[in-house]
């Protein structure tokens, strides 16, 4: 499975979940997207839904990236 990861710009109302500047890794969640969310692994070590506007895209160094997906692994 491909991993995406996103750096979150927002936190309002969710500030104990999510850190602003972070990046968050995404899990792929068509429903949700239905609803302007997007499913994130937050600071819980779980994966709950989020609005998508609180996150930006971004891209990463191929070496970087790697090393993402091994921590997230």
């Amino acid at each position: 499975m491909k991993r995406h990861f996103m750096v979150c710009v927002n936190n309002q109302g969710y500030e104990a979940s999510l850190e602003i500047r972070k990046i968050y890794e995404i899990l792929a969640d068509k429903a949700a997207e239905k609803h302007h969310q997007i499913r994130v692994i937050d600071e819980s070590g779980e994966d709950y839904l989020y609005p998508s506007d609180y996150f930006a895209s971004i891209r990463l160094p191929a070496g970087t990236k790697e090393k993402l997906e091994l921590i997230a692994a």
